[in-house]
């Protein structure tokens, strides 16, 4: 994992995906902030909408699926509600049968981000949850959110 300098110092253009997130009154703990478990909710629901959007996965239809393998997270700054929230996502790496996938939660009007964190695919049969290629399709639109890539996409939740 990046150490949290590094990934303080990210900012909006580091991430190809986008997606917008409008807070919820639910999304607050006893402490006002938006609670930790939230962003991960946010993490999947951003890959999950690229990965539905962009590749043509099919949760309940596709002959494969992806299984988290490993999470993390750091945090900067909370968040509270009412907030807009802007997700951004890349990938930190490509394998065969694996991504790993790097999230930044920006409110709305900062650069700096709130968080950072991601997690790790391993892509399975759905039937057997054997390990295989993840696909062509797949593959090709995830290498889309590699730094560096062109096409920027914006989307709302």
């Amino acid at each position: 994992m990046i150490d949290g300098d590094k990934l303080k110092q990210r900012r909006r253009p580091d991430y190809v995906y986008h997606l917008s997130y409008r807070t919820r009154w639910s999304d607050s703990d006893q402490y006002a902030h938006v609670n930790n478990s939230v962003y991960y909710h946010l993490f999947d629901s951003i890959v999950n909408t690229y990965l539905i959007t962009h590749c043509g996965l099919s949760p309940i239809h596709s002959p494969r699926i992806g299984l988290v393998i490993s999470s993390w997270s750091r945090f900067f700054s909370p968040v509270s509600f009412p907030a807009v929230l802007n997700l951004g996502l890349r990938v930190a790496k490509l394998g065969n049968s694996s991504v790993a996938y790097e999230v930044a939660v920006f409110e709305e009007g900062q650069d700096v981000p709130s968080a950072v964190g991601g997690y790790t695919h391993v892509f399975v049969d759905s039937k057997s949850r054997k390990s295989t290629p993840m696909g062509t399709r797949i593959r090709e639109g995830l290498a889309k959110l590699s730094i560096g890539h062109a096409d920027v996409v914006d989307a709302k939740l």
